[in-house]
């Protein structure tokens, strides 16, 4: 057993996972505490646990250490390594272990030999596995990051077992997969399998190609155009992304960046963070000329990132595009059509149809000669034979729109 540590204070907080505790000392945090079923449960587990402290709001160091780990796994991943920790009472052998754990950086894993080689004992991978169950600190010691061998998840003695510590994985871009069964068991050798990194860009000359000799009204276009210039500009975070995009609508592009520059402005180093915005007065927001729905919508977003809902940029790379938009509309204010110039502009997803942008269906009807706009069905149904290019197609399509504009034949010759 662990010698026990007296702090001075806990809180508790809410995080993407659910709400955790932190207890800290003078010296810095002495424990942190992963979500139970309900508040109530966690805050008996610490009064247990620590029936002296005291429960308050966090200050100073303890507040920094809340916001890096709350930031961390709303996806800002931190490897975390700016916060004290309070080591008393810990064994020396497992202080060794939590320090050279806390350099395996977000996104990377290792495995208990590993550990072991790393702390100078390379045959005491098991004492390493001891070391990490009895771990006090969970997400800023990330005994999520060790696997068991083969790649395998292993187990996880933090509260959520396994299932958390997949979560948490995720997080950070790193998919473990599902344990073995005996009608499919991993090989061996099998290595944990990262999240898909963010699309490359398409081979616009192969695509502008297939599209082509699938659609000879549409082979115009291309032909007139030329290659695609359909840009992509990753997202830094999923919370900043769609806060741009709820600011931007309904507003010309020049009125959107103005007001967009005086929110900005209101955060340190000028990102627009969940947590912060949470703490701004309306008054505030309304001043950098945010409309009341729009302060409404971000104060949401900012919520649902926080509580999980919005997932980090890590985290949608390895969802589908339908789950995407399942996850996101959730939101106020964020709309299917949203998500999808989210999913076509900052993930770079090349088969997505915006099937109820008034552009698309304008550069449909001017390039295949319609009396009337396209219904959001007939639309898909003519998709259909872009697969597996659609985002192509609908950039072309805009372009279509764009030679009308400067009286360039479009459609029937």
């Amino acid at each position: 057993m662990l010698a026990r540590v007296s702090p001075a204070s806990f809180a508790l907080f809410d995080t993407a996972l659910g709400r955790c505790g932190v207890a800290w000392t003078a010296r810095g945090v002495c424990t942190v505490m992963l979500p139970e079923a309900d508040e109530a449960a966690l805050r008996a587990r610490m009064q247990a646990r620590f029936p002296d402290a005291v429960e308050q709001a966090p200050r100073g160091a303890a507040k920094e250490a809340v916001r890096a780990m709350r930031g961390h796994l709303a996806g800002e991943l931190d490897a975390l390594a700016a916060i004290e920790l309070d080591f008393a009472g810990i064994p020396l052998f497992h202080r060794r272990v939590y320090e050279a754990l806390r350099a395996v950086g977000p996104g990377r894993t290792v495995g208990y030999g590993e550990l072991a080689a790393r702390v100078g004992s390379p045959k005491a991978a098991r004492a390493v596995g001891q070391a990490v169950g009895k771990n006090p600190f969970p997400i800023i010691v990330p005994c999520q990051r060790v696997l068991a061998a083969g790649g395998r998840v292993g187990g996880f003695s933090a509260h959520g077992g396994v299932e958390t510590k997949r979560r948490m994985l995720a997080i950070e871009g790193v998919v473990v997969g599902a344990p073995a069964t005996r009608a499919a068991r991993p090989r061996a050798h099998a290595v944990p399998s990262r999240a898909p990194a963010p699309r490359e860009p398409v081979d616009g000359a192969r695509a502008a190609a297939h599209l082509a000799e699938r659609d000879a009204r549409l082979a115009r276009i291309i032909e007139r155009v030329g290659p695609p210039a359909l840009r992509v500009d990753a997202a830094a975070s999923t919370f900043e992304a769609l806060a741009e995009s709820i600011v931007y609508q309904q507003l010309t592009g020049k009125a959107a960046a103005t007001i967009h520059g005086r929110l900005c402005a209101l955060f340190p180093r000028k990102r627009v963070r969940p947590e912060p915005l949470l703490a701004l007065s309306d008054a505030d927001l309304r001043g950098a000329g945010l409309s009341r729905g729009k302060v409404l919508a971000l104060r949401d977003l900012a919520q649902k990132t926080l509580d999980g809902t919005v997932p980090p940029v890590r985290a949608l790379h390895a969802l589908d595009d339908d789950a995407i938009v399942e996850r996101l509309v959730q939101v106020r204010g964020i709309g299917r059509w949203t998500v999808e110039m989210l999913l076509i502009f900052r993930l770079g997803r090349q088969d997505v149809l915006p099937v109820g942008d008034f552009g698309v269906r304008h550069g449909f009807k001017l390039t295949y000669g319609k009396r009337a706009m396209p219904t959001p069905a007939e639309l898909a149904k003519h998709g259909e034979r872009w697969r597996p290019y659609r985002s192509l197609a609908s950039w072309y399509l805009w372009r279509a729109v764009d030679l009308h504009r400067k009286k360039e034949p479009t459609g029937r010759a």
